[in-house]
């Protein structure tokens, strides 16, 4: 169903169906951007239950001013990025190192099934500054369009294309061995 049917279905007062469909169609894309994020398959499905619950609470103010896949993403971000916010802040009361957190729950992940390759990619993400790694988990692994990205992100699409090179280098030094 496409995203003008779903909105014609709420507007018509058929909300459940609608939000069912928002879930059947973007459930998946959305878990593996928050995965990319959250590090473990627990914390990406805790996080996208909080994701359609705000989807579910915010949909009766939707104007249609974006697409709605923009609309889900910018709610799916601002939820990744409260939940970093707050492993962050858990992190440095706890005096643990994030990075050493993001690598044990990466490497404790039984749903993690990447090889040695994968996941050194996965560990030069982590450690990228968190507007790097966004662009660059959303343009690498998400393969969107630059223009996409500015929507979701609220920000110029020359902005974003600094970001994904510096991220780019950054991964790339890293991985041969010079980061």
């Amino acid at each position: 169903m496409s995203d003008e049917e779903i909105i014609g279905l709420y507007r018509r007062g058929e909300r459940e169906k609608a939000f069912n469909e928002i879930v059947r169609n973007y459930s998946e894309r959305l878990y593996w951007h928050v995965r990319s994020f959250a590090g473990s398959h627990d914390d990406a499905d805790d996080i996208l239950q909080d994701i359609f619950i705000k989807i579910w609470n915010a949909l009766p103010h939707f104007r249609g001013e974006a697409r709605l896949f923009t609309w889900l993403y910018r709610i799916a971000t601002n939820e990744v990025l409260n939940f970093l916010r707050k492993r962050r802040l858990k992190y440095v009361l706890s005096f643990t190192s994030e990075e050493k957190a993001w690598v044990e729950s990466l490497e404790a992940d039984p749903y993690f099934n990447g090889d040695d390759a994968q996941k050194k990619l996965m560990l030069a993400v982590g450690r990228l500054p968190e507007k790097q790694r966004l662009v660059f988990v959303m343009r690498y692994f998400e393969e969107m369009e630059y223009q996409e990205i500015s929507e979701i992100l609220d920000t110029s699409v020359g902005s974003l294309k600094a970001s994904y090179h510096h991220a780019y280098m950054k991964i790339k030094n890293e991985i041969e061995g010079g980061f």
